[in-house]
C-alpha cells in the first residue's frame, strides 16, 4: 500500500485539506511583503546637496539659491550628488551658462535635502544611503536574501529531521521577533543584521508551506494546491502596494508587514503534522491519529479504528515507513550520492537560480516603468494571477518540464527585448515578463516538490531554495552595473534566464506520477 492509496480511503481532497491549505496560505501572504519590501523600505526620493545658509542668500528665493549652488544635469534637473564649491551668482543673469570648469564642482559636503512628498522617511533618507553610499542601500536587499539563503539550508534540514509543523512554528515566531527588531533599528548596522536574521526566519515559511500542504492532498489535486498557495503570494504582492501607500514611514511599515505573522502563529495550532512525514519517520501511531482526524472531517465514516482494522492498517503504515531504516538519517550530501538524484539536484538548482535571479531583477525595478511605484507594484502583482491560472492548465496538459523551461526562457526574452524596444513599450514588456517570471516561479515550487522523495523533500527544497536565494541576493546588485553600460543589467537577466530555462529540459517529467517516498523510487523510475 502506498500513501496515495491511504489518502483515497480518508478523502484525498475534502474539507480537511481545504481547511489546512487555507491556514497555510495565511503566512504565504506575508512573504512578498518582506521579500519585496526593499522597493519601499529603501526607496530613494529626489534629493540634492544641503546648502549652508549664507548672508548673501537673504534676498534670494529657494529656487535662486539652488540655481547658484547646484549644477544642472543636461535635462535641466539639479544634480543629486554635486554642488558648487562657491555660489555662482552669474547664473542669476543667465542660467544656461553652466560652468564648464569641473574644478569648482565638488561632492556634497553638508548632507542632503530630500523630497518628502512621497515618503515621510526611508532608510535612504534616514542614513543618507545615496550617491557614494548607494551601494549600501542596494546591499540591504542582498543582506536579507543572504539570510534567506542561510535559512534555506537550516530549515530544509531541520524540517526533514523534526517535522514540518514544528519548524514552521519556529520560523514564524522568529520572523516576528526579528521583524520587530528591524523596525526598532537605530543604526544601519543594526538594520542590516536584523534584516538578515529576518530573512533566515522567513526562509522556513517560504520553504515549508507548499510541501507541507501538498503532502496532505492526492495526486489529482497536487497542482491545484500548489497554484492556490502561490496565488496567496500574489495577493500579498498587491497588499504590499496598499500597505506601503498607507504607511509612508519605514519603521511603521516594517511593523505593518510583520504583525500579521502573529495571526498565522495562532492559526497553526489547528494544523496537524504531515502524516506522510510521520510515516516516513516511523511515527505510525501519531500518523494514525491525524489520518483518523482527516477521515472524520471529510465524512469518511468507513475509516474506522476497530482493533482489527487498526492492527492491519498499522502493519501497512509500518511497511510504508521502511523507506527509512532505523537510525538512518539523511542530509544535503544525500542529494548527490546517487546518479539520478544527483542530476535532478544539479539541474533543479540551476533552474531555481535563474527563476529567482530574473524574478527579483524585475520586481525590484518599479521606477523603470514610467508609473507611480505603488501602481507598478499593484499591477505587477495582479498580472501574476492570470499567469498562475494559465500555468494551472499548462502543467496539467503540457507537463511540468515543458512549462518550466519555456516560462523561464520567455521571461529572459521579455527582459532582453527591453534593450532594443522603444521606451514607450517598456510597460507592456514588463507586464509580459512579470507574467512569465511568475509562471516560472509557480511551476518550480510545484515541480521541485514532486521531484524529491519524502525522506529528502525538505532537504531538496532547502538546497534549491539556497541556490535561488543566491540569485535573489545578486539580483539587486546587478542594477549597479548600469554605470558600466545602461543595458547591461537587462542583458545579464536575459542571458541567465534563457540558459537556466534550457537546463529544465534535462529534468524528468512528474505529471500524474506518485510522489516518491524513498531514494530507490527515484532511481528505479529512470
Amino acid at each position: 500500500m502506498k500513501f496515495e492509496d491511504l489518502l483515497l480511503e480518508i478523502g484525498g481532497f475534502g474539507r480537511f485539506q481545504i481547511f489546512i491549505l487555507f491556514i497555510l496560505c495565511l503566512p504565504r501572504i506575508n512573504l512578498p511583503m518582506h521579500f519585496l519590501l526593499h522597493n519601499f523600505l529603501a526607496a530613494t526620493p529626489s534629493h540634492h546637496c544641503a546648502i549652508p545658509h549664507q548672508e548673501a542668500f537673504v534676498n534670494l528665493t529657494m529656487e535662486e539659491v539652488l540655481l547658484i549652488s547646484i549644477p544642472q544635469e543636461p535635462d535641466g534637473t539639479y544634480s543629486s550628488c554635486e554642488m558648487f564649491s562657491q555660489p555662482q551668482f552669474h547664473l542669476l543673469l543667465n542660467s544656461s551658462l553652466q560652468p564648464e570648469n569641473n574644478s569648482i564642482i565638488q561632492h556634497c559636503q553638508h548632507g542632503w535635502v530630500y523630497d518628502h512628498s512621497q515618503f515621510t522617511s526611508t532608510i535612504s533618507t534616514q542614513w543618507d544611503l545615496v550617491c557614494e553610499q548607494r551601494g549600501l542601500n542596494q546591499a540591504t536587499a542582498t543582506f536579507f536574501f543572504i539570510g534567506v539563503t542561510m535559512g534555506a539550508v537550516i530549515f530544509g534540514y531541520l524540517s526533514d529531521r523534526f517535522g514540518r509543523k514544528a519548524m514552521l512554528l519556529v520560523s514564524l515566531v522568529f520572523s516576528v521577533i526579528f521583524g520587530m527588531l528591524s523596525a526598532a533599528s537605530v543604526s544601519y548596522s543594526m538594520l542590516a543584521i536584523t534584516r538578515t536574521l529576518t530573512g533566515v526566519a522567513l526562509s522556513g515559511v517560504s520553504l515549508i508551506i507548499l510541501p507541507f500542504g501538498m503532502e496532505w492532498v492526492d495526486i489529482q489535486h497536487r497542482t491545484f494546491s500548489g497554484i492556490l498557495t502561490s496565488i496567496f503570494w500574489s495577493i500579498g504582492n498587491m497588499l504590499l502596494a496598499m500597505v506601503a501607500y498607507l504607511v509612508r514611514e519605514w519603521h511603521w511599515l516594517l511593523v505593518a508587514v510583520t504583525g500579521p505573522c502573529l495571526l498565522s502563529i495562532v492559526c497553526l495550532w489547528w494544523v496537524p503534522e504531515s502524516a506522510r512525514w510521520l510515516i516516513a519517520n516511523g511515527k505510525v501511531k501519531q500518523a494514525q491519529r491525524h489520518l483518523l482526524q482527516c477521515a472524520r472531517m471529510n465524512g469518511r465514516k468507513d475509516f474506522t479504528v476497530s482493533p482489527e482494522c487498526s492492527v492491519s492498517r498499522g502493519r501497512a503504515l509500518r511497511r510504508m515507513s521502511t523507506n527509512k531504516k532505523p537510525g538512518q538519517s539523511y542530509s544535503y550530501i544525500s542529494l548527490f550520492r546517487t546518479p539520478v538524484l544527483r542530476k535532478i539536484s544539479l539541474c533543479s538548482g540551476a533552474v531555481w537560480f535563474g527563476v529567482a535571479f530574473s524574478y527579483y531583477g524585475m520586481s525590484m525595478n518599479l521606477t523603470g516603468f514610467g508609473l507611480n511605484m505603488y501602481l507598478s507594484q499593484f499591477l505587477l502583482g495582479i498580472v501574476e494571477i492570470p499567469a498562475k491560472m494559465i500555468m494551472y492548465v499548462l502543467v496539467n496538459r503540457v507537463g511540468r518540464r515543458q512549462s518550466q523551461a519555456w516560462a523561464l526562457i520567455l521571461t529572459g526574452l521579455s527582459i532582453g527585448a527591453n534593450v532594443i524596444i522603444p521606451k514607450s513599450e517598456t510597460l507592456f514588456l514588463a507586464i509580459m515578463g512579470k507574467g512569465f517570471s511568475e509562471a516560472a516561479f509557480t511551476t518550480v515550487f510545484l515541480y521541485t516538490s514532486e521531484l524529491y522523495p519524502t525522506i529528502l523533500r525538505q532537504n531538496g527544497m532547502g538546497y534549491t531554495s539556497f541556490v535561488a536565494r543566491l540569485g535573489g541576493a545578486l539580483a539587486p546588485l546587478v542594477f549597479l552595473l548600469d554605470e558600466v553600460w545602461r543595458s547591461l543589467p537587462e542583458v545579464m537577466y536575459c542571458g541567465v534566464a534563457v540558459c537556466c530555462g534550457s537546463v529544465a529540459f534535462l529534468l524528468p517529467e512528474t505529471l500524474n506520477v506518485r510522489l516518491p517516498e524513498g531514494i530507490e523510487d527515484i532511481e528505479k523510475a529512470q
